[in-house]
């Protein structure tokens, strides 16, 4: 392989690595990075993108469900909304043919500054448990809380069709305000699989549009499968702590490599 093939598989793993350890990673590291370090046009770069965190988290699945990282029920709510959010999106896409790009571009300056807020209360976590304030927001056995998962699925499908940010990095964040008593290890599990049919959806879409570098996917598999591997055995070992604070770390990063280009 030549030098930027290596560094395709490079940058495959250490994503694969810290999707399997945080569930953040594939979007909103991926896309960047094969647009700004290779040439990959947008529309190519996120095509691409989308069917590698499919096939990628596809890959850790039965790991976290080995581990009982999953939480099935709050699952089946985020897929209820986030599924018809990217097919919608992704219909109006092949019917219009808008230019997309600034839209975008500006969509990823929100998700950025997002993504720091994501990552603050991520750091207060502890605090918060210590004090006794998540119980009285544990929306899981109530109507509300059925309701604004889908809602809040329905956004996210149509984010990740667009920019396709948002699967593991704002699906981290919507299961942190709606179930903010959930283990880090249930959130990045129940994050990863979720993520398995949305993005293969929207890459499916992309595909069909002719968006797919199939050499950089070959390439950044090679890499990713690996590391997700490895990644995903480190959430059953991990404490609980730890793998917060690495996931606020992952936070910030992507947030400023959103904000950066």
């Amino acid at each position: 392989m030549q030098w930027p093939s290596l560094w395709i598989v490079a940058g495959g793993w250490v994503i694969g690595f810290l999707i399997g350890l945080t569930g953040v990673g594939a979007g909103s590291l991926t896309t960047p990075m094969l647009i700004f370090r290779f040439g990959l046009p947008p529309a190519v770069a996120l095509g691409t993108d989308l069917l590698f965190a499919s096939i990628t988290k596809a890959t850790a699945a039965w790991r976290h469900q080995k581990l009982a990282n999953i939480d099935w029920v709050i699952l089946r709510r985020l897929a209820a909304g986030s599924l018809p959010g990217a097919a919608v999106l992704l219909a109006w896409l092949y019917l219009a043919h808008p230019q997309t790009e600034t839209l975008g571009q500006a969509i990823r300056a929100v998700l950025g500054y997002a993504l720091f807020a994501s990552a603050a209360a991520n750091a207060l976590y502890p605090w918060l448990a210590d004090h006794d304030v998540l119980a009285a927001f544990d929306l899981r056995n109530t109507g509300f809380g059925r309701i604004a998962t889908m809602a809040l699925g329905g956004v996210l499908g149509s984010l990740v069709a667009l920019t396709s940010v948002g699967a593991g990095a704002i699906g981290v964040v919507f299961l942190m305000i709606l179930y903010p008593a959930l283990r880090a290890r249930q959130l990045i599990g129940t994050d990863i699989v979720h993520a398995i049919p949305l993005t293969l959806l929207a890459g499916l879409g992309h595909l069909g549009m002719g968006s797919v570098n199939f050499m950089a996917l070959g390439f950044l598999l090679l890499g990713s499968i690996p590391g997700i591997a490895l990644g995903s055995r480190m959430t059953g070992v991990v404490p609980d702590w730890a793998l917060r604070a690495a996931l606020a770390v992952v936070l910030v990063y992507a947030g400023f490599s959103l904000l950066r280009h």
